[in-house]
């Protein structure tokens, strides 16, 4: 082997090895690096009561292949000892399609969940990919379910409207029917799975859309963002963004993984929402 040939060899071998290397950082240590991020969100017309009120955000943990049960139990426990008023999840906590049994075996442990002012949930597309009817009765049973609902939060006197959004895929309608009676001066919160929500058409005023969905794109390339999202506004990668009315959205990148099994330069969070008023 000449000087030039040798020198090829070894820097393919080198290439070879670091994207091995990548690959299984990747596969078996950013995707379990579950962080814990803190988001101080201003939102109009909240309450003076409510100030640096604490929401506790879990999305798309998508039990199943690689996403293990016992692994969920300790996210869940992680969640219950984060300072919080209450917790939320927006859906995609099974991963298979066409199955009840990760249905079956996610929810008890989601059960767990608790806040000092209630816990409270929606459904993903992929909750209804694997049963429906599974899925909706687990949520009702649970004492979770704002689904297509929503409830008052109290507080020194003061209140907030939080609500439910179906999953835009497979079960949405239009959010005036839970949103358009309410007080017109009192501060609405939506928990949607899918933030392209947030551009459906509705006349409502929303103060604050809070989704999963995207994964914040599970790799995300410096100088290049997120490689897949699946939303209709690429906008809607993850963090605080605003819709195309001009109203804040807050995506969560996720616990778990959808098209493919890794993440880079995208580490699962669970996320806690910091609220103060504008």
């Amino acid at each position: 082997m000449n000087l030039l040939s040798r020198r090829g060899f070894l820097t393919f071998s080198g290439l070879a090895g670091l994207a091995g290397a990548a690959g299984a950082y990747s596969v078996f240590v950013e995707r379990y690096a579950v962080q814990t991020n803190v988001y101080r969100i201003r939102v109009p017309n909240l309450p003076l009561a409510f100030h640096g009120f604490r929401i506790v955000h879990l999305t798309d943990i998508h039990l199943g292949s690689l996403m293990s049960a016992e692994w969920i139990k300790i996210l869940v426990s992680r969640a219950n000892r984060i300072r919080r008023d209450v917790t939320v999840c927006t859906g995609d906590f099974v991963h298979a399609r066409d199955t009840s049994k990760e249905v079956d075996e996610v929810w008890p442990i989601l059960k767990g969940l608790n806040a000092p002012s209630g816990v409270y949930s929606v459904l993903g597309n992929h909750d209804h990919w694997a049963d429906t009817d599974r899925s909706r009765d687990y949520l009702r049973r649970s004492g979770q379910d704002v689904s297509h609902k929503r409830i008052a939060i109290n507080k020194a006197g003061q209140r907030i409207w939080l609500a439910g959004a179906g999953d835009l895929w497979e079960d949405h309608r239009n959010l005036d029917h839970v949103l358009d009676d309410l007080p017109p001066s009192e501060c609405r919160i939506v928990l949607a799975h899918n933030p392209d929500t947030a551009d459906t058409p509705f006349a409502s005023r929303v103060d604050l859309m809070i989704s999963g969905h995207t994964h914040g794109g599970q790799v995300s390339l410096p100088l290049v963002g997120p490689l897949v999202l699946p939303v209709r506004n690429k906008n809607y990668s993850f963090g605080f963004k605003r819709s195309l009315r001009g109203e804040g959205v807050f995506i969560s990148r996720g616990i778990g993984w959808a098209v493919y099994p890794i993440r880079f330069n995208c580490y699962p969070e669970i996320a806690v929402l910091e609220l103060v008023p504008v």
